[in-house]
């Protein structure tokens, strides 16, 4: 199996000619569209389009930068299904943070499928398991496991850390590379009052202990260098750094649109 880092969380995998993508973003500006001008200076993040004909798109959660709608649409072959948590079910001021990518989802006629922690799906060659995930503002998010061959892959979406990694690598590890967030940004967000002043995703400290207990080969860092905004989302601007001295030998940094071999 092969791995290609698309930028910030989105990832394609490849094997025997198939792919599967995992939260491609393809418009990284439309996170912050709606504030106009006082997002004029925001960092977006480099991103490059995954091959089209994917048999599936993964979604970790429906916040706009891991739920891009028409980057899944370019992304997939007809037909072929996006796998995403189910949604919260509570009222729109419970689910503000999710109305942008819901609507897109809709607006593509996309083939949504939901999935609970620990359901599997086939798509081609792969296998699909759904993981326990800790979402920072307590919306829906799942991370995911992909084996191919003899290759297993687990992307963990922008996470917490939690106690599940146990159990996530008992029920479907091995795992030769953990695809990792590890920016720590802090949330603060008009729908999430009061905010809290703690991370909102894993720190790089906690990425690389989490891949570690997920018994994971390599340690492949994502969802970092971008999207600072005050006071709306306050990253760690060292993160790389930081998860590379925490990581040691099991650090495998990606650049943008490297694959990487899973032998």
């Amino acid at each position: 199996m092969r791995c290609r880092w698309l930028g910030w969380a989105g990832f394609e995998l490849e094997h025997d000619g198939a792919t599967l993508v995992i939260d491609p973003l393809g418009d990284p500006g439309a996170l912050y569209a709606v504030l106009g001008d006082a997002a004029a200076g925001v960092t977006l993040p480099e991103v490059v389009e995954p091959a089209p004909g994917a048999l599936a798109g993964l979604v970790s959660h429906l916040h706009r930068d891991h739920a891009d709608a028409p980057a899944l649409r370019r992304a997939l072959a007809g037909g072929a299904p996006v796998l995403l948590p189910e949604p919260g079910g509570g009222p729109a001021s419970e689910e503000a943070g999710l109305l942008q990518a819901t609507r897109e989802l809709a607006q593509e006629g996309l083939t949504l499928r939901h999935l609970v922690a620990w359901d599997t799906v086939e798509a081609g060659p792969f296998t699909v398991t759904a993981l326990p995930a800790a979402d920072g503002t307590g919306d829906p998010q799942l991370s995911w496991a992909v084996e191919a061959g003899d290759q297993r892959v687990v992307h963990c979406g922008d996470t917490l850390f939690h106690g599940w990694w146990w159990r996530a690598a008992l029920r479907a590890g091995p795992f030769d590379a953990a695809l990792v967030p590890i920016n720590g940004a802090v949330l603060d967000f008009p729908w999430r009052r009061p905010p809290s002043p703690l991370p909102g995703a894993m720190t790089p400290e906690e990425a690389a202990v989490a891949a570690r207990a997920l018994g994971a080969v390599r340690a492949i860092p994502m969802h970092y260098g971008a999207f600072e905004l005050e006071p709306y989302y306050r990253p760690i601007p060292d993160a790389l750094e930081r998860f590379t001295a925490a990581a040691g030998d099991h650090g495998h940094p990606l650049a943008v649109g490297e694959t990487l071999e899973l032998a």
